[in-house]
């Protein structure tokens, strides 16, 4: 073994001793931790709660709240599921999409961009407690 190889591997061990030595794990979070993932988890679905009553993501000035006001009748809770218009099993995302595209007459959004977890993110919030159900329909 190399003298850097030595000396980086030892760095790697000395790092690991101090963080164990602390008694750090990473699934150990302070309140104020979870305040702040809850304000910026929130932040992201009163973004998607807005996107979903705006007709700017389609041609034709149609929201997706006319359908599905507050998210109704969408139930993220039971994807993936086989969805008949797309003929397949699909993330609830991609249900989004085949909406913006074809009721709304829009484009679809990627499937990490941000406004579409955000959509994803208040439709989910708007079911919360309901039991998750993947594949029922």
């Amino acid at each position: 073994m190399s003298k850097k190889l030595l000396v980086v591997a030892g760095g790697i061990i000395a790092v690991a001793a101090m963080v164990t030595g602390l008694g750090v794990r990473a699934d150990e979070f302070t309140k104020e931790d979870v305040d702040r993932y809850q304000d910026e988890f929130m932040s992201v679905v009163e973004k998607g709660r807005a996107l979903w009553g705006s007709p700017d993501l389609g041609t034709n000035g149609v929201a997706c709240g006319q359908c599905h006001p507050n998210a109704a009748n969408t139930h993220p809770e039971t994807y993936p599921k086989f969805q008949k218009q797309l003929g397949r099993v699909v993330a609830f995302r991609e249900m989004v999409n085949w909406c913006l595209q074809n009721p709304l007459e829009g484009q679809p959004l990627g499937l990490d961009d941000p406004d579409l977890v955000a959509m994803e993110a208040y439709a989910t919030w708007e079911r919360r407690g309901v039991e998750l159900a993947p594949g029922k329909h």
